[in-house]
């Protein structure tokens, strides 16, 4: 299986932490939905051009969280995620990517009222508009 995973080698981001909120998307949307094989760790570190230790991680981190099972000997799936489970992480996701654009706007000097505006012309142009939400 393929995974629409990308990697940005420009980004400031680590690459397992690129690789770890894109997949937990995939899989908190629902667009990889439960039991789904994932790739190998070898075989998706091939893919995305990076270590099988930054895999490995990633796969680990996730586990941990409860949203993929590795079975001994048959590889890694999506676990079962309940709808609660799935809003608290839809919900976590967006509110630190909030935080991160508002520790960004303060970091550039930009007031309340600017980054309301801001925020307001995103959600005009994404919602309101038919924008893409990639």
């Amino acid at each position: 299986m393929r995974l629409p995973i990308g990697i940005n080698e420009q980004s400031a981001e680590p690459l397992y932490h690129q690789i770890e909120v894109q997949l937990r998307a995939l899989i908190v949307s629902g667009q990889l939905a439960e039991g789904t094989l994932l790739p190998s760790i070898r075989e998706l570190a091939q893919t995305v051009k990076c270590s099988v230790i930054t895999v490995k991680r990633v796969y680990s981190d996730l586990e941990s969280e409860g949203l993929l099972r590795t079975r001994q000997g048959t590889g890694t799936y999506v676990a079962k995620v309940g709808e609660q489970e799935r809003d608290r992480h839809r919900l976590t996701a967006v509110v630190e990517a909030l935080d991160q654009a508002v520790t960004t706007g303060k970091r550039n000097q930009c007031s309340e009222e600017e980054m309301i505006e801001l925020f307001n012309e995103a959600i005009q142009k994404h919602y309101r508009q038919g924008g893409k939400t990639s």
